[in-house]
């Protein structure tokens, strides 16, 4: 999958391939999908949510340039193979989940590995986790309508964010937000992407 996948598409950083070595995709998803677990495309994984495909995973946690003593927030446990991935590289990773159901499937799965240094919160991913910020980083698996404002404000200065952000005619983009000053962004787009619609503040679908 790394070689094939990852590689030949220009994922470069040498933690991110590492990680994505050490954590098998298969544990992640159902008994029904476990022939196409290392397949280039996501699975669904109940709830009317995916396991995003493998480049996507790695394409995100790349553009977050983490380093090992770096927090995290994660936004959309989902079925936990993100926040795998992000607890192979950095020192804590924070992930909300809005529904119960992925979240203590993740919470069993990714404890039954031996992670340490994760922390999961049932919540809004819109809320985020404001009694553990500031966060170095913040990457976001769902695709919301405009950058959610209290993520900004959790994010620490200079620092960033990755997730998909709906465009005109419905096109989602893959974002890169670097914090500048109190709340200012610079927001760099990327290529176009398909993720569910995140819960907003008012706990509808954006």
């Amino acid at each position: 999958m790394v070689t094939s996948q990852l590689e030949v598409r220009s994922i470069r950083d040498p933690l991110v391939l590492a990680a994505m070595r050490r954590v098998p995709r298969h544990a992640f998803v159902g008994t029904e999908h476990m022939d196409e677990a290392y397949a280039d495309s996501p699975l669904p994984i109940g709830e009317e949510q995916t396991i995003s495909q493998p480049y996507i995973v790695a394409l995100m946690t790349e553009m977050l340039g983490l380093r090992a003593e770096l927090r995290v927030l994660e936004i959309g446990t989902g079925s936990g193979y993100q926040a795998a991935v992000l607890a192979e590289i950095v020192r804590e990773v924070f992930t909300v989940e809005a529904r119960v159901a992925l979240l203590d499937n993740a919470r069993r799965c990714l404890g039954g590995r031996g992670y340490r240094n994760l922390r999961f919160r049932h919540g809004n991913g819109w809320e985020g986790w404001s009694e553990f910020a500031p966060f170095d980083r913040i990457i976001v698996t769902a695709c919301a309508g405009r950058v959610p404002p209290r993520l900004v404000e959790q994010l620490s200065p200079d620092g960033v964010m990755v997730l998909p952000l709906a465009k005109d005619a419905g096109k989602q983009v893959l974002c890169r937000v670097t914090r500048i000053g109190t709340l200012g962004m610079d927001i760099q787009d990327g290529i176009p992407v398909r993720f569910v619609p995140m819960i907003s503040e008012g706990g509808a679908e954006e």
